[in-house]
């Protein structure tokens, strides 16, 4: 890889790192399952064109249809969760939360993926990860009193996240990838929005620039760009080159806060970043498979 391409990896990786903030700042204009909603019915919109004017096929296989279904219903619960705990605490904290997911996804493909092991390396890089978040916690009277209700929300977000990620990391040979982006998303639009006229009490209340190039941002930077730049990236430079810049997401993402949220950044919020990002650098690197095909989900 030479440095154009290194450039722009570090650059997507950025865009996806800061994907939370954007969504934390359409909250202040949006309810959150209406945001949600809104956002991958753009995104829908957009990756379909794309396949369409590059002559990809939408059609499914027999059988495909069940499985489709249960990635589906994995991701719209996964995503409600995620924006109904992001409402309730900083984006900062979201970010590195929800940047648990490599270490999940380890544990659950050691049991459930023939192949995947976890080595002593890959050990310690959990150990780092999980430490961070313990030490973001720490350092108050109590640890209840540092928790907020959205993180322990986020937190169930990325359980539900990391088992979809395994269950479509066990069928995806059979697909092509954006069948298993655009199809959750189509799937989950007509939900969110029901979800969010029944639920959010006002799904759309102050609609400024700001809450506008939030809502752009993730739907059509984040989403649709992101996956279309992440999937030609990926075939060229292959998964393991790409994956061993995903630990620049959470430190993006914390920076970010700070920058456009004014979130306090304290010292033992750096040294979680510090740590998490360490734990997803160390199992990523020169990794015999993939742990995700998409970076993300957290870029989506």
């Amino acid at each position: 890889m030479t440095l154009l391409p290194g450039v722009f990896i570090i650059f997507l990786t950025v865009i996806f790192g800061g994907n939370t903030v954007a969504i934390k700042l359409a909250l202040t204009g949006m309810g959150p399952l209406t945001s949600a909603g809104l956002r991958f019915a753009l995104a829908a919109v957009a990756i379909a064109c794309w396949a369409h004017l590059t002559g990809r096929g939408f059609r499914i296989q027999p059988g495909q249809a069940f499985q489709l279904l249960v990635v589906s219903i994995a991701f719209t619960i996964q995503l409600s969760l995620f924006y109904l705990g992001l409402e309730r605490t900083y984006a900062s904290r979201g970010v590195l939360i929800s940047n648990l997911l490599p270490f999940f996804v380890l544990f659950l493909s050691h049991r459930f993926i023939p192949g995947e092991r976890i080595t002593w390396k890959k050990m310690m890089g959990i150990a780092l990860g999980f430490g961070g978040v313990t030490f973001m916690f720490s350092g108050t009277p109590g640890v209840s009193r540092s928790l907020h209700s959205g993180d322990l929300i986020i937190l169930a977000a990325v359980v539900v996240w990391s088992c979809n990620v395994v269950y479509t990391k066990r069928i995806i040979n059979d697909y092509s990838p954006f069948h298993l982006v655009l199809y959750p998303m189509i799937f989950s639009v007509p939900i969110f929005l029901s979800a969010g006229f029944l639920w959010d009490g006002r799904m759309l209340f102050n609609l400024n620039p700001m809450v506008i190039s939030a809502y752009v941002y993730q739907s059509l930077v984040s989403a649709a760009f992101g996956f279309v730049a992440w999937s030609t990236m990926l075939q060229r430079y292959g998964a393991s080159t790409l994956h061993a810049f995903v630990f620049i997401m959470p430190i993006a993402g914390v920076v970010f806060s700070g920058l456009l949220l004014n979130e306090p950044i304290t010292s033992n919020l750096i040294i979680a970043m510090v740590f998490i990002a360490g734990g997803i650098l160390m199992i990523h690197v020169s990794p015999k498979r993939p742990t995700f095909t998409f970076p993300l989900g957290r870029g989506l």
